[in-house]
């Protein structure tokens, strides 16, 4: 196994398999990985939060497919410049599953308005502080956040990004999805950061293809995708942290670093507590206002992360 996926799975329980043609299988509690017949590498697999599948030709064992499954650790399946193009998914995460997910089904407009309102403001008050951590200026994104109102009409999240992206990462640089490079390096940390926040969707007992503002027909991950927006100023800092250090590529060094994004501690109500943690909190803070049992979410403090 290559150096950047043991380290991630020793620092962030996040497996990667980055090489071509290699083989995953299960061995008595192990996840194994193969090449030209020759084991190179095992992790356990009860310590593993997410495999990223990552390279052409792997190949895998249904064993250990649903060993993964069992125990509620996404898998997820790469193309071109690092993007997500599927997870697989177990098809029973919690024990109250049927009726969240009816729950969530049945819930109102107006609420899932009022519930995206609290994950679009905490996303840009995440990115004032991701910006007044490099060092930029940050003073508006409170007052962005502010404006945002019930559902975001205005689209305040992409008048936010239109400011944010130049200040973290300079006049020049453009968010593309099929870009590599430094986008890259962005679609790398997120295809993690989606990992994490998928186990913690599934965990809560919510469909993940049933979202609050994300609608994508092709898209089963919607709910997913929405909850990570306030998570993602930390892949963007951590990224400018590797930009500023001349990694400008996908590298080993940086799949490592962007590896423990689960674990970077964030302020909270409560305490500081890892990213994996709150989304775990923010998933089921959603069902329970699916519920009926209260309409605020459980959402990280728009302070300052720490743990890089």
């Amino acid at each position: 196994m290559q150096r950047d996926a043991v380290e991630a799975a020793m620092v962030g329980r996040v497996v990667e398999i980055a090489t071509d043609g290699r083989h995953i299988a299960l061995d008595r509690g192990f996840l194994t990985i193969a090449e030209r017949g020759a084991e190179i590498g095992r992790v356990p697999i009860d310590d593993i939060t997410a495999v990223v599948m990552n390279a052409h030709g792997l190949t895998h064992t249904n064993n250990v497919l649903v060993a993964l499954a069992r125990r509620g650790t996404p898998v997820v399946l790469c193309g071109p410049h690092h993007r997500p193009e599927a997870i697989v998914w177990p098809v029973d995460g919690h024990h109250e599953q049927a009726g969240r997910i009816m729950d969530q089904a049945a819930a109102s407009l107006p609420l899932k308005k009022r519930l995206w309102q609290q994950i679009v403001q905490a996303k840009i008050l995440a990115q004032g502080a991701a910006l007044a951590a490099t060092g930029a200026e940050a003073g508006g994104f409170r007052l962005l956040a502010r404006k945002v109102s019930a559902g975001d009409p205005d689209n305040v999240e992409a008048e936010a990004a239109r400011r944010y992206w130049p200040l973290l990462l300079g006049s020049g640089f453009r968010r593309d999805t099929d870009g590599g490079g430094v986008n890259g390096l962005l679609n790398y940390g997120y295809a993690v950061l989606r990992a994490g926040v998928a186990r913690s969707v599934m965990g809560a007992g919510l469909h993940p293809s049933l979202g609050l503002k994300h609608a994508n027909r092709g898209n089963p991950m919607v709910l997913v995708d929405d909850l990570m927006e306030p998570f993602r100023p930390v892949v963007d800092r951590e990224v400018h942290r590797l930009v500023g250090q001349g990694v400008g590529e996908v590298t080993g060094e940086a799949k490592a670093a962007l590896a423990r994004i689960m674990i970077v501690d964030l302020p909270t109500a409560e305490r500081l507590s890892p990213v994996a943690t709150c989304a775990e909190r923010l998933a089921g803070s959603l069902a329970r206002a699916f519920a009926g049992s209260g309409e605020r979410l459980a959402l990280p403090e728009p302070g300052l992360p720490l743990g890089f």
